[in-house]
């Protein structure tokens, strides 16, 4: 299977996953990281790990539908199966999801369905709840709404902030996200509408 990774900040996920690929924990390859900022440390980080990284400005587009054909392009051309959003900070439009439809996963800061969007650890604070954590999901064409394939619970602490928060959901983003696109790549994942379940690995 080869990967691609859309991501628009630091890129620790991304870094996850391509060490669970060398450690051949993913029977996979990563082939491309594209960033909307061309700036993104995501980049840097994939080119020093030999990973093909691109950025493609949103701004240099008039619209979605143009910028999402540009990104639809690199992939095909990098003949990526697994699209993998790991803090890619753009909804999926039609474009996208015409070319990647159910081959599209996103991991969010929060268990689903909720706290959706952004400062989802801010918003589990606010709101006072006493387990958060993150979830790997398929993407559909909602905000975080997509079938959820996996997530991990992570308790919220007395004097929490949002930083100390996503901090601790952080290192299980690292462990999850690498799992879950385990289990994609050796054809484990198996959905039905929204139900979701994982298989036994056939030995």
């Amino acid at each position: 299977m080869n990967i691609a990774v859309l991501a628009s900040g630091r890129g620790s996920n991304m870094e996850a996953l391509a060490g669970a690929v060398r450690r051949g924990e993913i029977p996979a390859r990563l082939v491309l990281v594209i960033s909307d900022n061309p700036e993104a440390p995501a980049l840097s980080r994939a080119r020093q790990l030999g990973i093909p990284a691109l950025g493609i400005a949103r701004d240099r587009y008039s619209c979605r539908k143009d910028f999402e054909e540009a990104l639809v392009g690199e992939l095909k051309k990098a003949d990526a199966d697994l699209l993998v959003l790991a803090g890619y900070m753009r909804l999926a439009g039609p474009v996208l999801l015409s070319a990647y439809g159910g081959r599209i996963v996103n991991i969010h800061p929060s268990l689903l369905p909720s706290f959706p969007g952004l400062d989802a650890q801010k918003q589990a604070l606010e709101y006072g709840v006493k387990i958060s954590g993150c979830t790997v999901h398929f993407v559909d064409d909602g905000m975080d709404t997509g079938p959820v394939i996996a997530q991990a619970a992570v308790p919220v602490l007395s004097g929490d902030t949002p930083e100390s928060l996503a901090e601790r959901i952080l290192i299980q983003e690292h462990l999850l996200l690498p799992q879950v696109v385990g289990w994609l790549a050796r054809g484990q994942v198996k959905r039905r509408d929204r139900q979701v379940w994982i298989e036994e690995e056939k030995k």
